[in-house]
């Protein structure tokens, strides 16, 4: 899942009202998935959106700060929307400060495994870039994410599939 609406960028960034009202629907809406463990980035968005959702179902939250966003370059870009076009096509791309798409999809991939729950289903979230590694969109399908995006992966089964909000 990708967090919900927030008021910046920053790790420290919190939701806004509207990401607010989004993360207690979520709780209502994910109840039924039969949620058996919740991982989330330890920035402040992507655990103010699990921390409803894990409290409703009486699940432990755990942060992995392998689910943290891509840090595309260090620097602050002005362009940063052509940059980040640019790393999707080009995977080993890495900016003065940043982190390459290849080495962003490793670290998400792990974190996903180890937070795979066996014999249940886990909530898993992150930040958008990272989402859409993980998912495999190109740029077209980062920027078609919503705040918040919810997708599941069927185990050992087909694509991953969008939740409808």
């Amino acid at each position: 899942m990708r967090h919900a609406r927030a008021t910046g960028q920053a790790p420290g960034a919190a939701l806004t009202p509207e990401g607010e009202q989004a993360a207690q629907a979520l709780a209502t809406r994910l109840a039924g998935l039969g949620l058996t463990r919740a991982v989330s980035s330890p920035w402040a968005r992507a655990a103010a959106i699990a921390r409803p959702v894990a409290r409703a179902l009486g699940l432990d939250l755990r942060t992995d700060p392998r689910l943290t966003e891509r840090v595309l370059s260090g620097p602050d870009l002005p362009f940063w929307r052509a940059a980040l076009r640019l790393s999707v096509g080009w995977p080993g791309l890495r900016l003065p400060g940043g982190e390459s798409g290849r080495s962003a999809h490793a670290r998400i991939l792990a974190a996903l495994d180890e937070a795979r729950d066996p014999g249940g289903v886990t909530l898993v979230v992150t930040h958008g870039n990272l989402l859409a590694l993980a998912l495999g969109l190109d740029y077209g399908g980062w920027a078609a994410l919503r705040s918040p995006d919810v997708w599941v992966q069927p185990p050992d089964g087909p694509s991953p599939f969008r939740l409808d909000p």
